[in-house]
């Protein structure tokens, strides 16, 4: 009864968020108010919730990292694909060195190989976090997808260097050409069990529905298996288990563009999806913030450990480590992008530095920092306490609150009135594919008309039927194939068309409701029309 307690408290706090948020009028995300509710939950209730890192990244990472990895635009990942990977990979190893000796400088207490471990969990950014940033904070869309494929990529590459840091410290030894040939076996390991699971998996459930029809109660729970197959599947063989859950999203992406899923199941399983996003995005944080109070409990004892005896003295090397990070990342984000200039066809010069330093803002930490300092081991081989153990949760902690206090505060400001580097316009490529999608359209009317009616003393009721369809799809090529104020003129009559549109399906909607109440309509057909028109109204607000 006590975890099925502790879960719906979780859920309660996770919607509570949601509204404080909108109430109250803090310009903060919504991950802030998630662990703060956590923390109140931590203060007043007699519930503590034993974080197990191997079951928080096996429950919440998979699924989570696989949507971002299968929504994420695929075009934007590869052409901004160089800057991505100097950010993931190249970045990474820099904060790692870099911010290890800055901590073992800071703190001699603290051993190497355990300040390189702390600066290894606090290196990769969060791609749940940076999402909820973006809800709240309108960034650009290409500095979004930038962000988005770091976060989804540096994991691998900062959980690596974190198990070498921790290998280092039991043993006392570390073989750079180890590290490398590690770092490849779980990169390209985790990759290909996440590519071949997703693609074998989707041929297999492809062939069936061919064979047997298609069930969108099994569809769904496919997709939902696939990241925790992925993930369980990679670590058994020592691979990444974050790479095969992103490799994973990013296949599905593949196998779904052939189309073969109905359109039920499509529109059920991105509903489930969207749930569970918004509910284990929400529990991570309220995690986070219910293991708050028992780190803060234990300061006093922590700041021993540095040599010191004010508990403030923890606040300041928060402080610290997050400008070391800040001043690492705007110099890694500066030079990469002045390599890059940002794009293939744009001009050598030097990057704005409010685009720099918004992108070094932007680098947010989040659950899995804190999850991967608890993979610290408790003892070392001899049976001894592991050194600093607690120090380096309580700086972790302290990293993903400022963190994401920072960029709420800081990115507003920079990024109100940054231009960025120009983006063509995809209003002509969805033009022509609104024109060929109708031309294909009105070919298959026509012969399925033809088809129907053939011999048949009601032949022009089919022919009248067609006739008013593709009227429609007429009309949309025709306010698409003219000059540009034609086309913007057409827009525009169908805006005007959708809202009014969306206003008859209100109206439509609060009728049937009121015959409902007045009981002239069965409860059984209200919900039959209603479903009607609620699907069309997604699809005009949509």
């Amino acid at each position: 009864m006590e975890t099925i307690t502790i879960v719906l408290l979780l859920l309660l706090a996770v919607i509570l968020s949601g509204i404080l948020s909108r109430l109250l009028p803090l310009p903060l995300p919504r991950p802030l108010f998630q662990i703060a509710l956590g923390a109140l939950i931590g203060l007043v209730a007699d519930l503590r919730v034993t974080l197990d890192p191997e079951i928080f990244f096996l429950l919440f990472l998979p699924p989570l990292l696989f949507l971002d990895g299968w929504r994420i635009p695929r075009e934007e990942l590869f052409k901004d694909g160089k800057t991505i990977l100097e950010l993931a990979l190249g970045l990474v190893i820099f904060t790692v060195v870099g911010i290890g000796l800055f901590i073992h400088w800071m703190i001699p207490a603290m051993p190497l190989a355990v300040a390189f471990a702390l600066a290894a969990v606090v290196s990769p950014t969060d791609p749940i976090a940076v999402s909820a940033i973006a809800q709240r904070v309108p960034i650009p869309k290409r500095m979004m997808h930038i962000l988005e494929g770091e976060s989804l990529l540096n994991d691998a590459s900062g959980l690596v260097c974190l198990r070498f840091a921790i290998a280092a410290a039991l043993t006392g030894t570390f073989s750079a050409q180890e590290a490398a040939l590690n770092f490849l076996w779980v990169a390209l390991g985790g990759i290909a069990v996440g590519v071949g699971l997703t693609w074998t998996v989707g041929r297999a459930k492809n062939w069936v529905s061919r064979r047997l029809g298609e069930d969108s109660g099994s569809q769904i729970l496919i997709s939902l298996l696939i990241p925790f197959g992925a993930y369980l599947i990679a670590e058994r063989f020592h691979c990444s288990g974050i790479l095969a859950a992103v490799a994973a999203g990013l296949t599905m992406g593949f196998v779904e563009s052939g189309g073969q899923a109905q359109a039920v199941t499509r529109i059920r399983r991105n509903t489930v999806w969207d749930v569970i996003q918004f509910t284990a995005n929400g529990i991570i944080f309220v995690l986070l913030g219910e293991q708050l109070p028992v780190i803060l409990a234990g300061a006093t004892e922590t700041v021993r450990l540095t040599g010191h005896h004010d508990i403030w003295w923890l606040a300041v090397y928060v402080l610290a480590i997050n400008l070391g990070l800040a001043a690492l990342r705007f110099a890694w984000v500066w030079l990469s992008f002045k390599l890059t200039s940002f794009g293939r066809n744009e001009q050598r010069s030097t990057p704005s530095w409010r685009l720099v330093g918004a992108m070094s803002f932007a680098g947010v930490r989040g659950a899995i920092t804190l999850a991967g300092v608890l993979t610290l081991p408790l003892t070392m081989m001899d049976g001894s306490p592991f050194p600093a153990r607690d120090l380096a949760i309580f700086l972790s902690m302290g990293v993903i609150i400022t963190s994401l206090v920072v960029a709420s505060v800081g990115l507003p400001w920079l990024l109100n009135g940054l231009e960025m580097p120009p983006e063509p316009s995809h209003q002509a490529e969805e033009d022509r594919a609104r024109i060929a999608a109708a031309q294909a359209a009105i070919a298959e009317i026509d012969r399925v008309q033809h088809d129907l009616a053939e011999g048949r003393n009601d032949a022009d009721l089919y022919v009248a039927a067609a006739s008013r369809i593709m009227d429609g799809y007429r009309q949309r090529i025709e306010s698409r194939q003219g000059n540009a104020a034609d086309n913007a003129q057409g827009r525009r009559s169908e805006r005007i068309e959708l809202d009014l549109r969306l206003a008859a399906l209100k109206a439509e909607r609060t009728e049937i409701f009121r015959m409902v109440r007045r009981r002239k309509l069965g409860s059984e057909m209200a919900r039959k029309l209603i479903r009607e028109l609620d699907l069309l109204e997604a699809r005009y607000a949509g």
